[in-house]
């Protein structure tokens, strides 16, 4: 599923006809244009960004476009989750219309996770359906949201509840962005790389536990972590695209995570997802133990290795009051995971053993919830 290019690594994501390919390297902004004119030759484009991302690196993707003939008109919007609305979706729409873009064309999404989640709704909806190009430039970004056509934006009731299914023709990952990335920020993504350890790569977790400072130091440890966790994803969405039964399994930890999100009111200085999803998955695991799933080792040794990397690993971790434990366990009841009422979680049997759970008794996450904030 994956072969060596000049830069890097090439996964793809095979799907029939909509198979595409993830590139993952150093480097590669400027050969965004050529990438993209090779699978969409004579398309025109427009490209959908955030003010931070944009004093970076719209000028070079510009430039690279330019080098193909490709001229844009960029829509730049605020950083941040409060971004994936449905003001914004509106604006992005209005935008893509106003460049007169046709089917064909492409909508290049330059940013992170909220930016590729927003523009793909955009793209997936405009002239029912136009093609869409992920350009992710956070590590959260570059190995979950851009990859596997998940889009959509965030709503009162809850994240991501309102979007579409829209695959991408192409991600283009270059490593190089992460170097602008706060250590925060760096770290949030870092949770979704060792989640597809904990689901089912335990010899990855094991390399993480050994390696994951070279991640961070942006060493060669960077890009296989980066190709490993995107063909872990590639697998899981060829096999089961419309999330009807094994791509829950990458919702490991964020059903608890979702709910904490939802309960700071998506406040970035509060909570941002990937530590959302940290604490979501060593909740997972010390829910699974009281379930008698697993061992409390498992959780002990997962709360260990996300601390040692920065993370929060506790709902007591995240600053100022959270509602209670009714509230919380009415955005759990929102989350899309959810089936007929019944509550279901990713759990597991021990680390690298995840696994559906359904039907899980409220009362017993009540407890559970309840015992967690008073430890």
């Amino acid at each position: 599923m994956s072969d060596e290019n000049i830069n890097g690594e090439c996964v793809t994501v095979s799907l029939g006809d909509r198979s595409y390919d993830i590139l993952i390297g150093r480097g590669l902004m400027a050969d965004a244009g050529a990438e993209i004119a090779k699978r969409l030759p004579g398309a025109k484009a427009t490209v959908i960004t955030d003010e931070t991302v944009a004093q970076n690196y719209l000028a070079p993707l510009t430039e690279s476009l330019q080098k193909v003939g490709i001229e844009i008109d960029p829509l730049v919007l605020k950083p941040g989750e409060k971004t994936k609305s449905y003001e914004n979706m509106e604006a992005a729409c209005d935008h893509i219309l106003k460049c007169k873009l046709e089917r064909g064309d492409a909508v290049i999404a330059l940013g992170g996770g909220v930016i590729g989640d927003l523009t793909g709704f955009a793209a997936g909806i405009v002239r029912r359906g136009m093609k869409f190009i992920q350009i992710p430039t956070s590590l959260l970004a570059q190995v979950d949201s851009s990859v596997g056509g998940k889009t959509g934006i965030n709503t009162s009731a809850g994240k991501n509840l309102v979007g579409v299914f829209h695959q991408p023709q192409l991600v283009l990952v270059d490593t190089d962005t992460l170097d602008t990335l706060s250590p925060r920020e760096m770290r949030a993504g870092y949770a979704e790389v060792a989640k597809y350890g904990l689901i089912d790569r335990p010899d990855f977790f094991d390399w993480l536990e050994k390696n994951w400072q070279g991640i961070f130091d942006g060493g060669p440890e960077r890009i296989h972590a980066i190709a490993t966790s995107c063909r872990a994803k590639a697998d899981v969405v060829a096999a089961d695209e419309f999330e009807h039964g094994s791509r829950a399994l990458l919702n490991l930890g964020h059903t608890f995570g979702h709910a904490l999100e939802a309960a700071t009111n998506y406040d970035s200085k509060r909570l941002v997802h990937g530590e959302g999803v940290s604490i979501g998955m060593v909740l997972a695991h010390q829910f699974s133990a009281r379930m008698n799933l697993c061992s409390p080792d498992d959780g002990a040794r997962v709360a260990k290795h996300l601390k040692a990397v920065g993370l929060p690993i506790s709902i007591n971790d995240i600053d100022g009051d959270l509602p209670s434990t009714d509230i919380l366990m009415e955005h759990i009841a929102q989350d899309k995971k959810v089936s007929r009422g019944e509550l279901t979680f990713i759990l597991t049997k021990g680390v690298g053993k995840s696994f559906v759970a359904n039907n899980v008794p409220a009362n017993e996450v009540w407890r559970f919830i309840e015992e967690s904030r008073n430890a």
